[in-house]
């Protein structure tokens, strides 16, 4: 497990976070989609990093 891969998704979340709650008192739609589109690469790095976890888990409990 990448501890630093973790950091990093969950500070691109609530950047998305962020930025998608600043677009609700701008009303700009587009700082809206980057938002959510950060929000969707954080948790698409998170299921990478889940994938690795257990593939390492079935290697150590094989060999």
């Amino acid at each position: 497990m990448s501890i630093e891969k973790r950091v990093e998704a969950v500070a691109k979340n609530v950047e998305g976070k962020a930025q998608e709650a600043m677009s609700e008192l701008t009303g700009d739609p587009k700082d809206k989609l980057e938002g959510q589109a950060k929000q969707e690469d954080a948790a698409t790095m998170h299921a990478q990093e889940d994938v690795k976890d257990k593939a390492k888990d079935f290697i150590d409990k094989t060999f």
